[in-house]
C-alpha cells in the first residue's frame, strides 16, 4: 500500500464501533502511568516570571486583535506567552491522588504535546532551542547557537514557537486510537499559542515549509537518548510568532535560514524517562505516523472569503482570566438551555475571515464543518443543523448528505452565518448513543460531530491526515474558550461511534468523516475535587 492508502487503513481500523472498541490496553496500569512532564537533566534553565496577571486585554478584545498594543517580546512576554498556552492552570486532588489541569486541553489530561521556543537575541531568554518544563514554568537550554548568523536569520521581532507529541502519553490508556488524540492535542495546543498570542498584540501562523525531517533536526529529537520508541518526541507544529508592529507574519527566508543553521547547533541535555517501565509500541500507531510523514512544502495561503465581522462577546473578563478558568465538564444539567444569541456567537467565532483572529493561524484551506445536534437552544428548533465553515463545499456536502435532508437556512441567524437546518425532532437518543453512550453529549445544550473533508484532501499527501485533526483540535479549542465566556463549559468528546454517525447523516465511503465530538451547556462542580492555585509550589 502506499501512504496514502495507508493511513486510510490506520483510520478505519481505529474506528469505534457498537459492537467493537478500536483496540486499546483493555486496563489501566496505573503504576506505570507516563509523566505529564518531561524535563532535560544536565541543562541550563530559565526560571520564567508569572506575568499573565500584568495583561489588561479583555477576551472581547480578542475580536480586534490587530489593535492591540504589542507587547514587548522580552522574558516577561514570552513568559506570558507559555503561561497562558501550555502552563498548569490548577492543581486537582480528591482522595489522596493529585493532578494538574492545563490552559491547553488534552484527552483524559494525558499531554502528549512538547513545546520550545526558537528565539534569537533579544527575544525571551536569547538565542537557543529553549525546552517548556511546565511544572516549574521554566525554559531549558535544549539547543544552544552561538554563531551570530543565527540571529541574523531572525526578522525583527519575529520568532518561533515549535510542538512535538509523545504518542506513548496518550496509547498508555486508548492504544492504537491515540495517534489521533496526539493530532487533536497539537491543535489544541497550536491554537491556544494562537489566542496567547493575541492576547499580547502578536500574530502567529503555523508554518509548513519545514518538514518532519526538518524539525527533527531544529528540535534534536533523533538521535532519541532513550531506548523505548513511544517515548519519543515525534515532530509536531512550528509557528511562527510575530509583533502586529512587524511587517511580515510569515516569512519563507527564514524557514530556508532555520534549515541551513539546524546544523551549527549544540544539543544540551538528556531528556527523563517517563515510566519505569517501557511503554507498550503499538504497531498500528507506528505505521501511521510513517505513512503520514510531512514533507517539506513550499509556502502556501489560502484566503477565505470576506465576512462581516464577528458578532459582539458579552464576556467582560481579561483574556488571561478566562483562558486560564478553562475546564471541560464531566456533567451537565440537563434542562438548561441557552439564550440563541450565545449560540450564534459560539458559531460564529468559528468563521473564517480574512487576516484576523484566531483563524489566521491556518494559512491553508479550511476542511472541518460542525454537524450539530441542537437539544436545547432558547428559540432554535431541536434538530440537525450544519455550519459550513468554507462555502467552497456546501455542494459536495449536498451530495454526501442524505436526501431528505431540509437544507434551511436558519431565518433567525444572521446573513452571514452559514447555518442550516437538515431536520427537525429530539436528537438527545442519537447523540447520547453516538458518543459512546456518554450522557454527556445528550445533556448540553448541543453538542456536534466535526467533519472533515477527508478523501479529497488526502490527495494532497498521507500527512494532511494530521491537519485535518490539527484543524478539529483548534476548533475544540474556540468552542472551549466561548463556551467559558458565555458562562458556560465545553467537553470534547473523543469516544464516538464513527460510522454510527456516518450512517444516520447518509454518507458513503471516505468523501467525509468525523474526527472530533463535542458539547457545551451548563456544567455541574464536581465539589468531591479540592482545587489549589497552579504555582503555589513555586518559590518566586
Amino acid at each position: 500500500m502506499n501512504a496514502i492508502e495507508r493511513i486510510v487503513a490506520y483510520h478505519q481500523r481505529t474506528k469505534h464501533h457498537p459492537r467493537r472498541y478500536a483496540a486499546g490496553p483493555g486496563y489501566m496500569d496505573w503504576e506505570n502511568q507516563p509523566d505529564p512532564f518531561r524535563r532535560f537533566s544536565d541543562s541550563s534553565s530559565i526560571d520564567l516570571p508569572l506575568a499573565a496577571d500584568q495583561l489588561k486585554t479583555l477576551y472581547a478584545d480578542l475580536d480586534h486583535s490587530e489593535s492591540i498594543t504589542p507587547q514587548p517580546m522580552d522574558l516577561q512576554g514570552v513568559a506570558s506567552l507559555f503561561e497562558l498556552a501550555l502552563a498548569i492552570s490548577a492543581w486537582k486532588s480528591y482522595m489522596g491522588e493529585r493532578w494538574a489541569v492545563r490552559c491547553n486541553p488534552s484527552s483524559g489530561n494525558l499531554h502528549p504535546t512538547e513545546g520550545y521556543l526558537i528565539s534569537p537575541d533579544g527575544v525571551g531568554p536569547g538565542a537557543g532551542i529553549w525546552h517548556y518544563e511546565g511544572e516549574f514554568h521554566r525554559l531549558e537550554l535544549r539547543g544552544e547557537v552561538a554563531e551570530p548568523a543565527w540571529s541574523d536569520a531572525f526578522p525583527p521581532e519575529q520568532f518561533c514557537i515549535a510542538l512535538s507529541t509523545i504518542h506513548g502519553r496518550e496509547s498508555w490508556k486508548y492504544g492504537e486510537r491515540a495517534f489521533r488524540y496526539c493530532q487533536l492535542n497539537l491543535g489544541h495546543a497550536a491554537m491556544a499559542f494562537r489566542v496567547a498570542a493575541a492576547a499580547l498584540g502578536w500574530r502567529a501562523t503555523l508554518t509548513d515549509g519545514l518538514g518532519d525531517d526538518d524539525l527533527i533536526r531544529l528540535l534534536g529529537l533523533e538521535p532519541w537518548p532513550l531506548p523505548l520508541p513511544p517515548e519519543q518526541e515525534r515532530p509536531g507544529l512550528l509557528l511562527t510568532l510575530s509583533s502586529n508592529a512587524a511587517d511580515t507574519p510569515l516569512s519563507e527566508p527564514l524557514e530556508e535560514a532555520l534549515r541551513n543553521r539546524s546544523e551549527s547547533i549544540v544539543w544540551r541535555g538528556q531528556a527523563s524517562r517517563l515510566t519505569t517501565e517501557p511503554l507498550r509500541e503499538w504497531t498500528a500507531i507506528r505505521h501511521a505516523h510513517e505513512a503520514a510523514i510531512k514533507p517539506a512544502l513550499p509556502l502556501q495561503t489560502s484566503t477565505p472569503p470576506e465576512s462581516p465581522h464577528p458578532l459582539a462577546c458579552a464576556s467582560r473578563l481579561r483574556a488571561a482570566d478566562l483562558i486560564r478558568q478553562r475546564r471541560s465538564a464531566v456533567r451537565y444539567d440537563n434542562r438548561s438551555s441557552i439564550p440563541m444569541p450565545t449560540f450564534f456567537r459560539i458559531l460564529d467565532a468559528l468563521i473564517p475571515r480574512p487576516g484576523v483572529s484566531p483563524w489566521d493561524l491556518f494559512t491553508d484551506t479550511t476542511r472541518i464543518h460542525p454537524l450539530l445536534m441542537v437539544h436545547r437552544v432558547q428559540g432554535v428548533t431541536p434538530g440537525l443543523y450544519v455550519l459550513i465553515r468554507n462555502p467552497a463545499v456546501l455542494d459536495d456536502l449536498k451530495q454526501a448528505l442524505r436526501p431528505d435532508f431540509l437544507w434551511k437556512s436558519v431565518q433567525e441567524a444572521p446573513d452571514h452565518l452559514p447555518l442550516y437546518r437538515l431536520s427537525v425532532g429530539d436528537e438527545h437518543d442519537f447523540a447520547r448513543m453516538v458518543s459512546c453512550n456518554q450522557d454527556i453529549a445528550a445533556d448540553g445544550a448541543f453538542s456536534l460531530g466535526m467533519l472533515a473533508e477527508f478523501d479529497s484532501s488526502l490527495t494532497g499527501g498521507a500527512w494532511i491526515y494530521r491537519r485535518l485533526h490539527e484543524e478539529a483540535g483548534a476548533v475544540g479549542q474556540i468552542l472551549y474558550l466561548e463556551a467559558e465566556a458565555a458562562g458556560y463549559q465545553g467537553t470534547g468528546i473523543g469516544c464516538f461511534f464513527d460510522d454510527l454517525f456516518h450512517t444516520r447523516l447518509g454518507i458513503e465511503a471516505l468523501r467525509f468523516q468525523t474526527l472530533y465530538h463535542f458539547t457545551i451547556g451548563t456544567g455541574i462542580a464536581d465539589n468531591r475535587l479540592e482545587t489549589a492555585p497552579p504555582f503555589a509550589h513555586l518559590s518566586r
